[in-house]
């Protein structure tokens, strides 16, 4: 178009997600001084939107209402309007989260919230539909009525803010109280172990009927609870329950089985009708999880899931200077000449087309059939659609086809008169076929901000994958994620930790013209890659700066008071609350991996206060522990690491031998929650000997490579066979 569009001023922004309002006929601030003044100065209300880039409904709102020019008046006229990216600013997305669970008794995304000049909250909601409905008030009432209100009744709304402020403040408080210690970790176990085999589902595996959520924090606690349990029923159970889950998402349509990867969540029990976005954090922690799978069971398949995960990363998440992307959207347009998007329409199939793609007569099958007739029974595909109306309320999946595994290869190959080992082959040129073909479709948004924090989750996911399947590039490719993040998203400076970075016009990582500092949980995901990534390459650099980075979070953090560390830290005055996340979601809540952190952290450094904060975390949060250990997993599987103290597997030898090597895969080979490994290689003058000195009283026996069990520093008596190692890691 000729005309130049309006713009506001989200158009110097560099966040994908602000950058697609940047056009609304609502003149949207970013969150910061310039839109808190201009409230105070004409004293207008605020009304704060809060999303992401794949957020389905944040598109609908904003096709909706933003884009409406009326509404758009109306908004400009009573409101300074902000626009937030919650991924980027999750801070501010956690305070005003907080006040709409609070007084609405949901929450979500896009969220609606309307603040006093003060950026107090007093009415708040998620999505809108622009008018009246039967059931619901449309936004455009909703900003007349607090427009009308603010003018009639000022002074009540501000009472009525502060109260609702305090309100709060009492409620998300976690601290401790008066008890000293850490809950017993058994009970906690036991406790959670039970209330996740409750919510089982035994027929499709995952934690509830529908929507089904990939939740790798259960995932990582059942590995936990086995290896603690190894000989119990319950310990077989809980390995039976985790393995289950995993295959079957690998085998649902919750999993790309044309484009690898995994999407968001599955809308039904079968784990078949996804939200279609991929997220960066996913993708991370199922490649850690899918890895302990196949260290844990030996099982090929689970090592296949993991070498598919990271193809899609590597291939569409990853930036030319090493950093990982975000997410990319759901919603794409069918075809080059559509005018409208559609959910999933990137990812699914009509049956002509695969027939048209897959027609040739397969040799050796019942006469006449076709590798067309093979993929779509495998793969489920029937002639109408595979689709569910009840999965798919909008229609946009009407006629369609979500790839799922039905059968196993045994019975497809029975069911064509075929030789079972012939099928993998055929499968496999179907999917390239359609790949080929879906390349040629529009592809969905790619959101390519970088954060620090989900850059940290896939380093963990490359470095675990490659301790696990014995594959160096996986280890190459974390550590060129590590240098990504020390050169882009830490300034030496000052020794912090920056949230974000984003990809530039030229293909360059820009920052923004005021950075973004690091949160808690860029530091602790941050911390947590650095150490996987040190047991995987043994490269002690990145020992070292997850240790300065642990004292930095420990600076900015760590409340004193009450104990464990603050989400954000206190140097923003526009921040009403500081919080701390007591739930293990869609990613785990910082406090609880950061136990394991510190833990691991005193074991490279011999600094015990760490062992002590660990603890004094385990204290703040012990009341839900206790009570409902299943909204916090990680934090539970924490406690067992901290009751089972962590064992130093240290390996005295030269770092290029065949023998270190050999020492080295076998500690790799094993699961075991609670040790920390490290490479005594003979240098005094190395990191880790200064951290250390008990490391320069262990010798190589007989000059061959030597390991040593060590806990509280004290040692086990040496071994030199990898079967003997093996023995002692599994007692």
């Amino acid at each position: 178009p000729s005309v130049p569009r309006h713009a506001n001023r989200l158009v110097n922004e560099k966040s994908p997600y602000l950058l697609q309002h940047a056009h609304n006929p609502v003149d949207w601030y970013p969150w910061g001084q310039e839109a808190f003044d201009k409230a105070k100065k004409e004293n207008k209300l605020i009304f704060l939107s809060v999303g992401y880039s794949t957020c389905h409904w944040c598109h609908v709102m904003e096709e909706e209402s933003f884009k409406n020019k009326e509404i758009g008046e109306i908004m400009n006229k009573n409101y300074v309007c902000i626009k937030v990216d919650r991924e980027e600013r999750p801070d501010v997305d956690k305070v005003y989260m907080t006040f709409v669970q609070a007084t609405s008794g949901g929450g979500g995304w896009p969220m609606s919230v309307w603040l006093t000049p003060d950026l107090k909250p007093f009415a708040g909601g998620t999505y809108f539909p622009p008018e009246d409905g039967v059931h619901r008030v449309g936004f455009r009432t909703v900003l007349l009525r607090i427009a009308e209100q603010w003018k009639e009744n000022k002074d009540a709304l501000l009472e009525n803010s502060q109260k609702i402020l305090e309100a709060l403040l009492h409620v998300s408080e976690v601290r401790v109280q008066g008890q000293e210690s850490p809950p017993p970790s058994k009970e906690v176990m036991a406790t959670c172990f039970q209330q996740l085999s409750n919510s089982y589902d035994e027929d499709y595996g995952g934690f509830s009927k529908s929507p089904k959520f990939p939740t790798p924090v259960n995932l990582n606690f059942l590995f936990t609870y086995w290896a603690l349990h190894r000989t119990t029923p319950e310990g077989a159970q809980a390995l039976q329950m985790a393995l289950h889950t995993l295959k079957m998402m690998a085998h649902g349509g919750i999993h790309d089985h044309i484009g690898q990867g995994f999407h968001r969540y599955s809308t039904d029990q079968h784990w078949h009708v996804p939200h279609f976005e991929k997220m960066l954090y996913d993708q991370g922690q199922l490649a850690a999880a899918y890895s302990r799978a196949f260290q844990i069971s030996g099982d090929r398949f689970f090592a296949d899931v993991v070498q598919d995960i990271l193809l899609y990363v590597s291939r569409d998440l990853s930036d030319q200077a090493g950093g990982f992307y975000s997410a990319e959207d759901a919603d794409s347009y069918p075809t080059a000449a559509s005018g409208e998007k559609r959910e999933g329409a990137f990812c699914v199939w009509a049956a002509e087309e695969i027939r048209a793609l897959l027609p040739d007569p397969v040799e050796g099958a019942t006469e006449g059939t076709t590798l067309g007739d093979i993929f779509m029974h495998h793969y489920g595909v029937k002639e109408t659609g595979n689709v569910s109306p009840m999965q798919d309320p909008h229609q946009e999946l009407k006629g369609k086809n979500v790839l799922i595994v039905r059968y196993s290869p045994e019975l497809t190959a029975a069911r064509f008169g075929l030789e079972p080992g012939r099928l993998g082959a055929l499968l496999q040129e179907g999917r390239q076929r359609l790949s080929a073909a879906r390349a040629q479709r529009p592809r969905p948004h790619l959101d390519t901000k970088m954060l620090a924090a989900w850059n940290g989750l896939m380093i963990s996911g490359f470095a675990q994958a490659g301790v696990a399947l014995g594959e160096q590039g996986y280890v190459s490719r974390a550590a060129r994620a590590a240098a990504f993040l020390r050169r882009h998203l830490f300034d030496p400076a000052s020794g912090r930790l920056l949230r974000s970075c984003y990809r530039g016009e030229d293909d360059s990582v820009e920052q923004s013209a005021v950075p973004i500092q690091g949160f808690l949980e860029d530091y602790v995901f941050v911390i947590q890659a650095l150490f996987d990534l040190y047991e995987a390459s043994l490269e002690q650099g990145w020992l070292e700066w997850a240790l300065q980075l642990q004292h930095m979070q420990d600076k900015l953090f760590w409340d004193p008071k009450g104990f464990a560390y603050f989400s954000s830290g206190a140097d923003d005055p526009s921040l009403l609350l500081r919080l701390k996340n007591d739930q293990d979601g869609a990613e785990p809540a910082a406090n609880s991996v950061t136990v394991t952190n510190l833990l691991r952290a005193a074991c490279y450094s011999g600094h015990t206060e760490w062992v002590e904060k660990a603890g004094q975390i385990l204290t703040a949060f012990s009341e839900r522990l206790q009570k409902i250990p299943i909204a916090l997993p990680e934090m539970a599987r924490a406690t067992a690491v901290f009751h089972h103290t962590l064992k130093q597997v240290v390996i005295c030898g030269d770092p290029k031998g065949e023998d270190t090597k050999e020492m080295l895969r076998c500690v790799h080979s094993v699961f075991s929650p609670n040790k920390v490994l490290m490479l005594a290689d003979g240098d005094s003058a190395g990191f880790l000997y200064r951290q250390l000195p008990f490391l320069a009283s262990l010798e190589r026996k007989d000059g061959k490579a030597t390991a040593y069990l060590c806990s509280n520093f004290a040692c086990s008596l040496p071994v030199t066979s990898p079967q003997e190692l093996r023995g002692m890691l599994c007692p």
